[in-house]
């Protein structure tokens, strides 16, 4: 498993700092890990299947 920051979140995405934690918040996006007092990160994997999931919604459309 890897894990990830949201530098790295941002890039896979291309969805802002604000929009990721809007989309946690409302429980459209996979939430973060706390790695300790300051510091947070992702699993890889969750973020990439929101991605497939986002592309496999956009081919039923068609």
């Amino acid at each position: 498993m890897k894990l990830i920051k949201l530098k790295e979140v941002i890039e896979i995405t291309c969805l802002t700092k604000a929009t990721i934690y809007r989309m946690i918040k409302e429980g459209t996006f996979p939430k973060q890990l706390s790695l300790g007092d300051r510091a947070v990160a992702w699993v890889e994997k969750e973020v990439f299947n929101w991605v497939e999931e986002r592309i496999a919604a956009r081919d039923e459309c068609k």
